[in-house]
């Protein structure tokens, strides 16, 4: 235990909130691997069933920004330096994210063998919405992987433009 006004390198950060729009490619890649790893506890330990945790909600943003919160809560939730009920609040408030993730689910029409992106409505003056198409969900897993790699080329390449920038502009 470092003395009194001692910088302890080893004490870890508090859990802070995920802003997914602003993680950098390196940001991404662990916080999808960590958030994988606890909805697999989540849904295991629980016993969720689709209908609240389907197998391809790392495709629905929805979902992403739902679960994300909730982890990063549960993570303050068990933090040591907590208060000892600050689990009983996590579990209230998981009741109430429960819900709002069925919710979710059943509007974005995602299931155990198939998924669709979450349908939007367009405006007046806006193109017409895409065309919605369901796809078979064969290897969960797999789908997963791909499209980490793909988020994270895309914030790299996203990087890479930003530093060419101001390269030019120096």
């Amino acid at each position: 235990m470092a003395a009194p006004g001692e910088d302890d390198a080893h004490t870890p950060e508090p859990p802070r909130p995920i802003n997914w729009n602003l993680l950098t490619a390196e940001e991404a890649q662990v916080e999808w691997l960590e958030l994988n790893a606890w909805i697999t506890w989540l849904r295991h330990t629980y016993g969720l069933n689709v209908g609240i945790i389907p197998p391809l909600w790392h495709r629905h943003p929805e979902l992403i920004w739902e679960l994300s919160a909730l982890r990063q809560h549960w993570l303050s939730a068990y933090d040591p330096k907590q208060h000892g009920s600050a689990p009983t609040g996590w579990h209230r408030d998981f009741a109430d994210a429960k819900q709002r993730l069925h919710d979710w689910v059943a509007a974005c029409g995602t299931r155990l063998d198939s998924d669709r992106p979450t349908r939007q409505a367009a405006w007046p003056g806006e193109d017409p919405a895409p065309t919605i198409e369901e796809s078979a969900i064969t290897n969960r897993d797999e789908d997963f992987v791909q499209f980490v790699r793909d988020d994270i080329a895309r914030r790299r390449a996203a990087e890479d433009a930003f530093y060419a920038q101001l390269a030019v502009d120096h």
